[in-house]
């Protein structure tokens, strides 16, 4: 891989990390834009993956999704450079809040924008929700479509605990796997 690819990863992850403010489900669509759309390094559908194993993975999801893309553009070489693109900016600000936190945590403008910003976040979570569902109701799989109202019925109505609900659909799509692979 050339310098210049490992310079337009550092960079991506860099910005989108920098300019986006939520969490992993905010960049996820970002990421999407500059890897799939843009830059044409990975497909869609494998994008859509990397984003389910990201969440499935302890810690946060931006970065566990920079570290997936990174590896699979550039190995372990891309993973280190996506992984350090995507936590310089968030150091860089909690440093400074940090440092400055007493003189403006209870300023009501502040307090404001943050929760303009939460308003933001809804938005974009729901953008990648509708995404990811239609891509699913598209491709008619329903396997797919009853884990994931499995997944919001048991999380939402049973309020069962998240680390179950990833067991049982990894367990599911374990089982998925293999009932395919034997077929073939």
């Amino acid at each position: 891989m050339k310098k210049n690819q490992y310079w337009t990863l550092f960079s991506s992850t860099f910005c989108l990390s920098a300019f986006t403010f939520g969490g992993g489900y905010v960049i996820i669509p970002l990421m999407k834009q500059k890897f799939v759309d843009e830059l044409h390094w990975i497909e869609e559908e494998e994008i859509l993956n990397l984003t389910a194993i990201a969440q499935s993975c302890p810690g946060a999801v931006a970065v566990n999704a920079s570290i997936l893309i990174g590896y699979r553009i550039a190995g372990i070489p891309g993973a280190a450079i996506t992984i350090l693109g995507t936590v310089t900016p968030p150091l860089l600000l909690l440093s400074v809040i940090s440092f400055f936190y007493s003189l403006f945590a209870h300023n009501p403008i502040v307090q404001a924008v943050l929760r303009g910003m939460q308003a933001g976040v809804v938005a974009v979570i729901a953008d990648v929700i509708v995404n990811m569902t239609s891509k699913t109701i598209k491709e008619r799989s329903y396997l797919s479509i009853a884990i994931m109202l499995g997944a919001f019925f048991a999380s939402w109505w049973l309020q069962l605990n998240v680390l179950f609900i990833i067991l049982i659909c990894a367990a599911i799509g374990i089982t998925r796997y293999l009932v395919q692979n034997h077929r073939q």
